[in-house]
């Protein structure tokens, strides 16, 4: 298999298994809390979508969807390209209001649908390229950072899977 189909395979993956996890849930599911500092459905669902929309932006050297399409609008959140939700507080996570599982679902459909157009075009030497941001270990090459991603991407969906299950027991999975 041909590394840009790998990559995509991943991050469609990632898609499927939030699509999953939102199923069938209402507002008040994706905005339930297990306790106050907890996070919600839907905030982890969104944060996923916004770090691979900032990352594969920074990457790509463009403008985030979150802003260029108006996507922040459709959250009710501001034209803020840091507004991801690293570092969010307690009080930040509990004012935050999903809005319907159809839109989450199409900010991410449209953030992977131009990841894997921008996979399209890379060649070996992009993924060996170094990096050098701050936040990042150092040496860290484009083709591990986009690996980085698709990780959190899972783990933030199995996170939100791991909440709805404790908002719902035992049988929400219908596998």
């Amino acid at each position: 298999m041909d590394y840009r189909n790998l990559l995509s395979d991943g991050y469609d993956r990632a898609l499927a298994e939030l699509e999953h996890v939102l199923e069938g849930l209402k507002p008040e599911d994706l905005n339930w809390q297990p306790r106050p500092d907890c996070n919600s459905i839907g905030w982890l669902a969104w944060h996923v979508t916004r770090s691979q929309d900032a990352a594969v932006s920074y990457a790509m050297r463009q403008d985030q969807l979150w802003i260029k399409d108006g996507w922040h609008s459709k959250f009710n959140r501001p034209a803020d390209p840091r507004d991801v939700g690293t570092g969010h507080t307690q009080e930040n996570v509990a004012a935050f209001e999903a809005p319907d599982v159809d839109t989450i679902i199409s900010y991410h459909r449209a953030v992977l649908e131009r990841s894997k157009q921008y996979f399209n075009t890379l060649t070996g030497e992009d993924l060996d390229r170094v990096l050098n941001m701050k936040w990042l270990p150092p040496l860290t090459t484009l083709g591990s950072f986009l690996i980085m991603i698709m990780a959190d991407s899972f783990q933030h969906a199995g996170q939100a899977g791991y909440v709805r299950g404790l908002h719902e027991g035992m049988g929400w999975q219908k596998y």
